[in-house]
C-alpha cells in the first residue's frame, strides 16, 4: 500500500526527534567508545534500537506535536507503536501501569533496564573528583539473567568512573562502590530507577560513608554462586527464611535491656557478631560473643559446633551492613534451637548513624583500602607486639601472606611489619627467591587457629554480657 501524507510526516517527525538526540563526537565522555551515541531523559543510548525504543515509549505526543496535522498526530502514535514492537525491549522500562510495558511481566521477574545516566550535564572534573564517597548494599530478589544484569553493572560503574566489587547471583546483588559525590548520586538514582530492583530497593538501603575511586586498587564486577560466599546452596538456605528485622532504634534498645539484665545475671540472650575475628577485633557491640572465625564460610560449621550454646536463646545478631545477616540467621533458624532470632537492619553501618556514641565500641571494618572508618574515639585493640592500644591495619609484609596485622608505628619502625614470627622469616627468604615465586600461606597466625572454635562459655558469663 503506498505511504499516505499522513504516514509519511509521522515517519518523519519520529527521524527527526530521534536525530535530535544524537551526542556529537566532541562531547563524549573521555571514557565512551566509537559511534553514534544518543541522549534524552537523562539517559544514553548506545544502539539505535535502545533509543527508538524509548522515544516510541515515552515521546509518542511529542511525534505527534510536531507532526502537526490531526491525522499525522494520530499516524504518529501508531509509527510509535510499530517501533517499539519492532525494537528490542531491553532499553528502557515502560511508563508505570503500561500493560505493553515491562510491568506486563510477572512480578517476580521483570526485565532488566540496560540503560545508562546522561551525565552530559556534569563535567568530567565533577564525575571523576576525587573528594567522594563509599557506597555500601545490596538486594536480595530473583534474578532470571545473570550474566546480563553482571554486564550493565559494570557497563554502568565504568561510564560513571567508578571502582569497587560487585557480585550478582540469581538471589540478587551485592555491591561496595567508590567515586565522586555527583557519581554514587547517579548511581543510585539508576538503581532505584531499575525495573528488576523495583519495590524491593530503597534509598535508605544504601550506606556511604567519605572515600572515593581511590578506596579501591580497581573495578571488579562478576557473577557468584551466593551474592554473600556463606558457601550454602541459597536454594537450600534461602534469605527468605531470615530471622526478624530489627530497626537501629529497636536493636539499640534490645541491646540495652541485654546489657542490663545481663549485669543481674538474668539473661536469656546472646548478641552475637557474625563478622570475622579481625573486623570483631577492632570494634564491637559491648556484651557480645565475637566467634573467633576467618571467613563467613566457617559460620555454618561454627553454628554446627556450637548449637548447645543456642539452645532456648533469643539471638540478635548483627554485622556490618547487613547482608551476612539475611543467610546467616536463615542458617540459625533452620536448626531449630533458638527460641528467637533477630537481626540489625542495615548493619552497624546504619546504626552507626544513629548512634554514633552507642553500644557499638571502637572501628568499622570496611572492606577496601581504608580498612576503618571510626564513629567515636575508642580503640579496643593492641598492637600485636608490644600491647599499646592500636587499631590500623596494614597487610603482613611478607608476599606470601594476606592477613592483617596491628603493628604501632614504633614497632614497625623497628622492622617489626609481619603478622608473626614464621611470616617475618619468610620474608627475607622469598625477597632473595627468583621474581613472582610464592609461597603457600601457612604463617603461625593460620596455623594456631582453629578453624571451626567451639566456645567453652559458661552460663555464668552469658549472664555477665561478656
Amino acid at each position: 500500500a503506498p505511504v499516505t501524507g499522513g504516514a509519511c510526516g509521522a515517519f518523519q517527525a519520529f527521524s527527526l526527534f530521534v536525530k535530535a538526540k544524537e551526542v556529537p563526537a566532541a562531547a563524549r565522555c573521555p571514557a565512551g567508545g566509537e559511534g553514534v551515541r544518543w541522549r534524552c531523559c537523562r539517559l544514553t543510548f548506545e544502539e539505535l534500537s535502545g533509543i527508538h525504543r524509548h522515544v516510541a515509549l515515552q515521546h509518542a505526543g511529542d511525534i505527534g506535536q510536531q507532526a502537526g496535522l490531526t491525522e499525522a498526530g494520530q499516524q504518529a502514535g501508531l509509527t510509535a507503536k510499530q517501533a517499539a514492537a519492532e525494537v528490542s525491549p531491553l532499553s528502557v522500562p515502560a511508563p508505570a501501569g503500561n500493560a505493553d510495558g515491562l510491568n506486563g511481566h510477572s512480578r517476580g521477574s521483570p526485565e532488566i533496564s540496560c540503560t545508562l545516566p546522561d551525565t552530559s550535564h556534569v563535567s568530567y572534573d565533577d564525575l571523576t573528583s576525587k573528594v567522594g564517597e563509599v557506597l555500601l548494599y545490596y538486594c536480595y530478589c530473583e534474578v532470571k539473567d545473570p550474566e546480563k544484569l553482571c554486564a550493565w553493572q559494570k557497563a554502568l560503574c565504568q561510564h560513571l568512573h567508578l571502582t569497587g566489587k560487585v557480585r550478582v547471583a540469581s538471589e540478587g546483588i551485592n555491591g561496595t562502590v567508590g567515586g565522586s559525590k555527583v557519581a554514587t548520586n547517579l548511581y543510585i538514582e539508576v538503581m532505584l530507577s531499575q525495573p528488576l530492583f523495583k519495590d524491593i530497593l530503597c534509598q535508605e538501603d544504601f550506606k556511604s560513608s567519605a572515600g572515593g575511586a581511590h578506596c579501591f586498587p580497581d573495578l571488579r564486577v562478576g557473577v557468584f554462586k551466593e551474592i554473600v560466599p556463606m558457601g550454602i546452596d541459597p536454594k537450600i538456605v534461602s534469605y527468605k527464611e531470615t530471622g526478624i528485622h530489627l530497626s537501629p532504634q529497636e536493636f539499640h534498645r534490645e541491646v540495652e535491656q541485654y546489657l542490663s539484665q545481663a549485669s543481674q545475671g538474668q539473661s536469656d540472650t546472646i548478641l552475637l557478631d557474625c563478622r570475622n575475628f579481625y573486623e570483631s577485633k577492632i570494634g564491637h557491640f559491648q556484651g557480645c560473643l565475637a566467634p573467633d572465625i576467618r571467613k563467613f564460610s566457617y559460620f555454618p560449621s561454627y553454628v554446627d559446633e556450637n548449637l548447645e550454646l543456642f539452645k532456648d536463646k533469643r539471638v540478635l545478631m548483627y554485622c556490618t551492613g547487613g547482608i551476612r545477616c539475611e543467610r546467616g540467621s536463615a542458617y540459625l533458624r533452620s536448626k531449630a534451637v533458638c527460641r528467637e532470632v533477630y537481626q540489625l537492619k542495615g548493619g552497624i553501618h546504619k546504626y552507626l548513624e544513629e548512634f554514633p556514641d552507642g553500644f557499638y565500641r571502637g572501628k568499622l571494618f570496611v572492606f577496601d583500602d581504608r580498612y576503618a572508618i571510626c564513629s567515636n574515639e575508642d580503640i579496643i585493640s593492641a598492637c600485636r607486639y608490644c600491647g599499646t592500644l592500636w587499631d590500623q591495619y596494614k597487610l603482613c609484609s611478607s608476599q606470601h601472606c594476606r592477613q592483617l596485622v596491628l603493628t604501632c608505628p614504633s614497632c614497625h619502625n623497628k622492622g617489626l611489619t609481619a603478622c608473626c614470627s614464621v611470616c617475618q622469616e619468610k620474608e627475607l627468604k622469598v625477597t632473595s627467591r627468583a621474581s613472582g615465586q610464592t609461597l603457600k600461606e601457612e604463617c603461625e597466625c593460620t596455623r594456631r587457629r582453629p578453624r571451626v572454635p567451639i566456645e567453652h562459655v559458661s552460663q555464668k558469663t552469658l549472664d555477665a554480657g561478656k
